[in-house]
């Protein structure tokens, strides 16, 4: 069946779920360190702060070259890069197993990062298979491949125990570079690409004006998505090795207990968007800082004991988080961090409509960096404060700044402009901003 100009559906359902299943197995590939790293440290006899850097460093290379993977997409076509992006992660994960020392280790990370900025160049892809009116849905599924981390915690502890982080590694790589593989000889150009191939017009630039960059409200979007999408990242590679640590649970259940927490946080990131769609996404930010502040009070209590004085002689109890209660609490602060993913790129389009890419590059890339930096902050504060919830306490104090600013921001706002509660509307739609082609690359690094 032929849609607009010329596109099948046969076409688009092809393009959809191969970048789909290619973005989760990146995805997979990208947190692996939160398995193997667990056996890395005992055997190099790490600290938690080098810990925190060896998991954060892929975190950082994939963060940094999104929005240029996104230019090359623009440049030279989404699936030629897709493609590329994935052989190039799995020789750096090969080679991975090569590495003996810890700075071989974090230059070794430094490549299995590559695989991270995957999502620039599957919205560019994905994007322009489709119309506006279909964008939005499409995305959303497209996304929804940050499950990958989910499929890493439940399916590499049991490889780890029965052959090493050195066999997760291979098989890891040998996976990713198959996908690659396959997604090359299985897709073709996006309809854009194969008509600049037939016309010889250049795209233009993907670097669009930065002039919005000046306005706060702009780095105050990026600290919601610090938050949200950062911790996300940060919390699904510390878990296994806090459940560990806290808990005594095996490598294998701390994996199924840390998919708990990515798997929500993971698949309802498109039902954050129809919330947002459906009641403003304001409110579901609302809503999602105000359910994580009380997850992240509750979390960070360490086991306690407590004497009273009472009349007849001292009371003892004995105050802790079971392993049962804190899956389910971290299963809950999932579910409200991916309503609050779709949440902050929801705003953008509506605040910039005009500058979506530069915009939504710099909240993608900030959001991005969070996967980097908390790990490296959990490690030390555990080493310098000694609790091994101090992560959580850092969480706290984190989101209960995002949710202040961004209230007095509102109320602010509304005095100036003497306005309801109720949110601007949008000049353009965000599938509109996207289709773009100039845009489409850009707009990826608000939605990674």
């Amino acid at each position: 069946m032929a849609t607009v100009s010329g596109i099948t559906t046969r076409g688009q359902t092809r393009a959809l779920w191969l970048s789909t299943l290619s973005f989760t197995t990146c995805f997979a590939v990208w947190t692996v360190f939160s398995i193997i790293g667990i056996q890395i440290k005992d055997k190099l006899g790490l600290n938690e702060t080098q810990f925190g850097l060896l998991v954060g460093t892929p975190i950082l290379t994939g963060s940094l070259i999104r929005i240029v993977l996104g230019v090359w997409a623009d440049q030279y076509g989404g699936r030629r890069i897709f493609a590329l992006v994935m052989l190039a992660a799995a020789v750096a994960t090969w080679l991975l197993t090569y590495a003996e020392t810890y700075p071989q280790m974090l230059l070794a990370a430094l490549g299995v990062g590559i695989a991270g900025g995957a999502f620039a160049v599957g919205v560019a892809y994905v994007s322009h298979w489709y119309p506006p009116e279909k964008q939005g849905t499409a995305l959303g599924i497209f996304g929804a491949g940050n499950v990958g981390a989910a499929v890493t915690k439940f399916l590499a502890p049991f490889v780890l125990v029965a052959y090493g982080w050195e066999t997760v590694a291979q098989v890891w790589a040998v996976t990713l570079a198959l996908m690659g593989i396959i997604f090359w000889f299985a897709t073709s150009e996006d309809p854009i690409q194969r008509e600049r191939a037939v016309s010889g017009k250049k795209p233009k630039s993907a670097w669009l004006e930065l002039t919005p960059l000046k306005n706060v409200q702009v780095w105050r979007f990026g600290l919601y998505y610090f938050f949200v999408f950062g911790a996300f990242v940060a919390l699904a590679l510390w878990l296994p090795r806090y459940l560990i640590s806290v808990y005594g649970v095996s490598i294998a259940t701390a994996g199924m207990i840390g998919a708990a927490y990515s798997v929500p946080a993971s698949i309802f990131r498109a039902y954050g968007g129809h919330l947002s769609d459906k009641y403003g996404a304001r409110r579901v930010l609302y809503w999602t800082f105000f359910v994580s502040v009380a997850c992240t009070f509750i979390l960070p209590y360490p086991p306690t004991a407590y004497v009273v004085r009472g009349i007849r002689g001292p009371i003892a109890f004995e105050f802790e988080i079971g392993v049962v209660a804190f899956t389910m609490i971290v299963f809950v602060l999932g579910f409200f961090m991916s309503l609050g993913k779709a949440a902050v790129y929801k705003h953008i389009p509506v605040y910039y409509p005009n500058n979506v890419g530069a915009v939504g590059g710099l909240v993608g890339m900030i959001g991005g960096l969070g996967g980097f930096v908390l790990p490296i902050a959990f490690g030390m504060l555990s080493d310098l404060i000694g609790v091994s919830t101090s992560c959580f306490m850092l969480l706290f104090l984190l989101v209960v700044t995002a949710l202040t600013w961004m209230h007095f921001s509102v109320r602010h706002m509304e005095r100036q402009k003497g306005v309801s509660n109720e949110e601007p509307r949008p000049l353009l739609s965000t599938a509109h901003q996207i289709q773009d082609p100039a845009n489409a690359s850009a707009v990826a690094g608000s939605l990674g």
